[in-house]
C-alpha cells in the first residue's frame, strides 16, 4: 500500500522555495507514494511545472504571476474570501491588532506576516489523514499544517533568516509545537530560527534544497538568452525587486564600475514592488542603458549560461536557489557577506564574498573583470559543488516507510552531470 504525502505551499510563484519544491516532487516515485499538493493562495507560474502524477487539490488555481496586476487582484480576492470562511476573520482580529501594534512599535509593519494566520484559518479543510504532511515554507502553510491538517507526522521547512524576515513567537502563536520535525535549508537558517524558537532545538535538522542538475543543464541549452548584442561584461542578478535584494546598492556599484572605465552592463531578472523606485535610481545615476530591469523569464538558465558574472549582493538570505543555479551553470559568483550567502560560497575558491556597500561590490566586480583566469577557476569550482542532496530526501522517505538505512530507497536518482565551460578569456 502506498504512503500518502501532502505538500503545502503559500504560492507557486517563480521563486526559490517553489523551484526547490518542484525539484523535490520530480524526484519522488509515484509508484511508491500518493502525493497531494495544496497551495494556500492557489496562484503562480510554477503550477505548469508540477509533475502530472501530483494531485493538486485546489478546486481552482491560476498560473498568473503573483507579482502581475492580475496576480495582485487574484490574491486580494482569495484573501477576502478566506477572511469570511470558517469564521476566520473574527478569530484573527485580536491576533491582527496585537501583532500590528507590536510591528508598529518596532518600526516595521509587514502586512503579509499579519495575514498568514488569516489565510490559514480560512483555508479549505481536508477530510483525510495523511501519513506525512509537509509545510514547504514558513508562514501560512506552516500554520495550516500545524493547526488544520490531520497527519501521522508533520514537517515544516524554513527557508529564510527567520527573525530578519520578521517572524516572531507572537505571530507563530505556538504553531511549531504541533510540528514533529523542522528542516532548515542551511545551518545559518537553523541558527537564525533557533534565536526565535530556542525550544525547537531537539526537533531541528538541516535539510538542503534539492535541485535537478540534469534538468537545469538541459533548460540552459534551450531558448534564447541575451539578445542585445552587447560586447562588454554582462553581470546577472536573479531575484525579486524588493528590499531584501538591495538592488539600490547594485545600481550604485555599477555607477562606480563604469566611472572607473570598465565596460559592464548589469541585468536584474525579476519583478517586484520596488520597480518604479529602482527605475528612478537608475535614471539618477545615468544608467538607463546599462542597468536593465529585465522582468521575469520563464526559462532563466540561458542567461546564467551566457553571463560573465553572477552577483548576489543581498541584505539577508536563507539559502539562495539562484546562487545554487548559478553554481550548477559554472558562473563566477560574488555574494554579500550576510547570513545564508556565507554558507554557499568559499571566498577565493568558488566565488567571492564582499561587504554590502557600493564600493566593496564594485571592487569585487573589478577584480573579476581584471582577472579572467581567477574568474574561470572560480566558475569551474562552483559547478562541481554538491547541490542535489538526493540522499537527504531518500532518508526522509525511508523514515516514512520504516525502512532500514541500508535498504534500497524509492527515489529515482538522476546522474550528476559535470559541466565544463569555456570562458571568455578577456583581460
Amino acid at each position: 500500500m502506498k504512503s500518502s504525502i501532502l505538500f503545502v505551499m503559500n504560492t507557486m510563484g517563480q521563486a526559490g522555495a517553489e523551484t526547490a519544491l518542484v525539484s523535490m516532487l520530480q524526484k519522488i516515485d509515484p509508484r511508491e507514494y500518493d502525493i497531494d499538493l495544496y497551495v494556500m493562495l492557489g496562484q503562480g507560474e510554477l503550477f505548469d511545472r508540477v509533475p502530472r502524477y501530483v494531485n493538486v487539490i485546489n478546486r481552482m488555481h491560476s498560473n498568473h504571476s503573483v507579482l502581475s496586476a492580475k496576480g495582485h487582484f487574484g490574491l486580494a480576492c482569495r484573501t477576502l474570501h478566506r477572511a469570511f470562511r470558517n469564521g476566520a476573520f473574527f478569530t484573527w482580529l485580536p491576533y491582527g491588532i496585537k501583532n500590528y501594534r507590536a510591528m508598529k512599535k518596532a518600526g516595521r509593519v509587514l502586512p503579509d506576516k499579519l495575514l498568514w494566520k488569516l489565510l490559514a484559518d480560512g483555508a479549505r479543510r481536508l477530510p483525510q489523514e495523511y501519513d506525512l504532511a509537509v509545510s514547504f515554507i514558513e508562514g501560512a502553510s506552516t500554520y495550516y499544517v500545524a493547526n488544520h491538517v490531520q497527519a501521522k507526522h508533520k514537517i515544516a521547512y524554513v527557508h529564510v533568516d527567520y527573525g530578519m524576515a520578521g517572524y516572531t513567537t507572537d505571530l507563530d502563536e505556538g504553531a511549531y509545537d504541533a510540528i514533529d520535525e523542522i528542516y532548515a535549508v542551511s545551518d545559518e537558517v537553523r541558527q537564525g530560527f533557533l534565536k526565535v524558537h530556542p525550544e525547537c532545538l531537539p526537533k531541528m535538522r538541516v535539510f538542503h534544497n534539492i535541485l535537478d542538475r540534469k534538468s537545469i543543464l538541459k533548460m540552459a541549452m534551450k531558448g534564447a538568452g541575451f539578445e542585445d548584442d552587447y560586447e562588454g561584461y554582462r553581470i546577472l542578478t536573479v531575484g525579486r525587486l524588493n528590499v531584501q535584494k538591495a538592488y539600490e546598492i547594485a545600481i550604485q556599484a555599477l555607477a562606480l564600475v563604469r566611472s572607473h572605465g570598465y565596460d559592464a552592463r548589469w541585468y536584474a531578472m525579476g519583478e517586484g514592488v520596488m520597480r518604479e523606485d529602482l527605475e528612478r535610481k537608475i535614471a539618477q545615476n545615468g544608467l538607463q542603458d546599462d542597468f536593465i530591469l529585465m522582468g521575469k523569464r520563464s526559462n532563466p538558465y540561458p542567461y546564467y549560461w551566457e553571463c560573465d558574472l553572477y552577483v548576489h549582493a543581498t541584505r539577508f538570505e536563507g539559502k539562495s536557489i539562484a546562487v545554487q543555479e548559478a553554481q550548477i551553470l559554472g558562473c563566477p559568483i560574488i555574494v554579500s557577506d550576510v547570513n545564508g550567502n556565507r554558507e554557499q560560497v568559499n571566498h577565493g575558491i568558488d566565488g567571492m564574498i564582499c561587504a554590502l556597500n557600493p564600493a566593496a561590490v564594485a571592487e569585487a566586480i573589478e577584480f573579476m573583470i581584471e582577472n579572467p583566469e581567477a574568474r574561470a577557476r572560480m566558475g569551474e569550482a562552483a559547478c562541481h559543488k554538491e547541490v542535489e542532496h538526493d540522499q537527504e530526501l531518500e532518508d526522509l522517505l525511508k523514515k516514512l516507510k520504516g525502512l532500514e538505512d541500508d535498504e534500497e530507497g524509492s527515489i529515482n536518482h538522476y546522474p550528476g552531470v559535470q559541466r565544463r565551460r569555456e570562458y571568455k578569456g578577456r583581460a
